[in-house]
């Protein structure tokens, strides 16, 4: 395969790279204008840009891009620097572009209701692929959910069975019922997702973290959690509250480093008095869902 379908690949495996292109060249040096070079998230390589020492460094900054996700550009010049003197050179300057290649961001989105339904719309409309799932036929529905990826009508049980989020996967909890709720974070802390939220107000999710450690579950593993849901913009309605979970969710993804008004329990827990000081501290993001339960 020649390096375009290598890097659908990887995209398709939920696998991260980076591409090495070279945008400016002044003088002779040992390859030609726009050569690329692919570089695998396991240290493999597609392409070359020409070899020797330039090639080395470059394998390095595009280690480096994978992680930070942000594209840098490398500026060499071959007839000063004598590290590039090896005799595989030509002389001359050349500027290379690395840019990440990332997998396609997946949002896991439990919960079918009034929040789900908002959030699938805003989130598809930011870039995500939504898979929702709700164990309620007549609620999980690609009519229901045209914006979604994929839609599955699955008890919740089943669908952590099945489904394995990676680094490149958002897992949203908005179902309609405390105790799917728990189930479901339960699972998730133990997943690789890059983001977890979890809908409620934060006497709930102090509730549900303490139980949770109660059987035995480590606290660091709520470090990725999100809950109360959303960035704190005063939502109150369904659509309000989707725009605040899908700012957090881009803020996540872009690596944000604003100081923003997260509304997480989790992330101030160190700050937050005992449970018993919260019950009547409510998120703006407690649950709309009334639905009764169908089984």
């Amino acid at each position: 395969m020649d390096i375009y379908e290598q890097i659908v690949q990887l995209r398709r495996e939920g696998r991260r790279g980076a591409v090495a292109t070279i945008v400016n060249v002044r003088g002779s040096i040992p390859s030609f204008r726009t050569a690329k070079m692919l570089v695998r998230d396991d240290g493999s390589i597609v392409g070359t840009i020409g070899g020797g020492c330039v090639e080395a460094d470059v394998w390095q900054a595009a280690r480096e891009v994978m992680e930070s996700e942000k594209p840098r550009t490398l500026s060499f010049d071959l007839n000063q620097d004598p590290k590039y003197d090896t005799g595989l050179v030509c002389g001359g300057t050349l500027e290379v572009f690395v840019e990440p290649i990332l997998p396609q961001a997946l949002l896991y989105l439990f919960g079918a209701g009034h929040v789900a339904l908002s959030v699938c719309q805003t989130a598809s409309n930011a870039g995500f692929d939504v898979t929702v799932i709700d164990d309620r036929s007549s609620y999980a529905t690609k009519e229901r959910f045209p914006a979604a990826h994929e839609v599955h009508a699955f008890d919740f049980d089943e669908a952590m069975r099945r489904f394995e989020p990676t680094e490149a996967s958002y897992i949203v909890i908005v179902t309609r019922g405390h105790r799917d709720d728990m189930r479901i974070l339960r699972w998730a802390v133990q997943t690789r997702a890059r983001y977890i939220g979890m809908i409620g107000s934060k006497r709930k999710v102090i509730g549900i973290f303490k139980t949770l450690q109660q059987e035995g579950m480590a606290a660091h593993l709520f470090d990725r959690v999100h809950a109360p849901i959303g960035i704190d913009i005063g939502a109150v309605t369904p659509e309000e509250i989707a725009v605040a979970i899908t700012a957090e969710l881009i803020a996540v993804r872009r690596h944000s480093e604003a100081k923003l008004p997260h509304m997480s329990w989790f992330k101030n827990r160190e700050s937050e008095p005992p449970a018993e000081n919260t019950s009547d501290v409510h998120s703006c993001c407690e649950e709309h869902e009334e639905e009764p339960h169908h089984s």
